[in-house]
């Protein structure tokens, strides 16, 4: 048996997240995968590319002294390899490719920038499948700070995927535009309607938060009518409660809401009546390409 760590980093519109994993490997077994240690920072860089076009000053320094911690996170648990990749956040920033430079000049960390269909094709590297059973269908949904990523899979195969501008940093900032939220909707109905029964998959930090709230047991899904309740509460929470009462974080307290409304438009017209929730994201999908490249 051999024991090695990789690590992720995930440069969200909303968060920047530091993700270590074991990676066992054994003799005439699969390959093992167990979470090691996380680490999330609250860097909302969207607020900065939706609002005003570019990263400002206070963010960039941010974003430097993260990634100086991480590469001394990294070198502290002994990790061997790693992948960082930016998405929606620094992809349109004015001065993203310049900072992605200067990160690189001051830390010595490389950061990749990835477009949606790159984002939703490491994503696939993920147990996603595993879940999945065999000739059913789902609708794959990932809500960022940014971008939302859809994709249609069919007996275990991606048919149709999308991304559109529509994430919580966004939608809080109400820099979603209706075309775009028409679009949205008329791509999930264009692409099920011949459908009959689907499921909606959904990805991403807050839908994870949202699941263990609702003390569903791990491997089941919310009904639509539960979720809608989610949504229904969660509005009427003042910020104060969400902080309080809920004990969130002040960077998801403020987009929890907006994020359950993006999951709930994709199973209405879907026509879904379930939303599975299983543990896994980009920065999952990151560490078993990796391994691949390695390998």
């Amino acid at each position: 048996m051999r024991i090695s760590k990789y690590a992720a980093i995930d440069i969200g519109s909303n968060a920047v997240r530091l993700f270590v994993s074991n990676v066992i490997e054994q003799k005439n077994k699969p390959t093992l995968f167990t979470k090691n240690a996380m680490i999330r920072v609250p860097i909302r860089l969207g607020q900065d590319t939706f609002s005003h076009g570019s990263i400002g000053m206070p963010n960039q320094q941010r974003m430097i002294d993260a990634m100086h911690s991480f590469k001394m996170l990294m070198n502290i648990h002994g990790v061997s390899h790693y992948m960082a990749c930016a998405t929606s956040a620094l992809r349109e920033a004015k001065n993203g490719k310049q900072l992605i430079k200067k990160i690189k000049k001051e830390t010595e960390v490389e950061i990749e920038l990835i477009d949606g269909s790159r984002e939703a094709e490491i994503i696939a590297m993920t147990d996603l499948y595993d879940i999945m059973e065999p000739q059913k269908a789902y609708l794959f949904v990932d809500v960022g700070g940014g971008s939302t990523e859809l994709s249609v899979i069919l007996n275990e195969k991606t048919v149709a995927s999308k991304s559109f501008k529509i994430g919580t940093v966004r939608l809080l900032n109400k820099m979603v535009k209706d075309s775009e939220l028409k679009a949205y909707k008329n791509w999930i109905s264009k692409h099920t309607k011949s459908i009959d029964h689907i499921s909606v998959v959904g990805s991403g930090g807050t839908i994870n938060k949202v699941f263990k709230m609702s003390g569903t047991k791990i491997g089941r899904p919310l009904s639509y009518m539960l979720l809608s309740e989610q949504y229904e509460f969660l509005k009427r929470r003042s910020q104060k409660e969400l902080l309080i009462d809920l004990k969130l974080n002040p960077d998801r307290a403020d987009v929890i809401a907006p994020a359950v409304h993006i999951y709930l438009l994709a199973m209405k017209y879907s026509g879904a009546n379930e939303i599975f929730v299983p543990k896994v994201g980009l920065a999952d999908g990151m560490i078993k390409l990796l391994y691949k490249e390695l390998h």
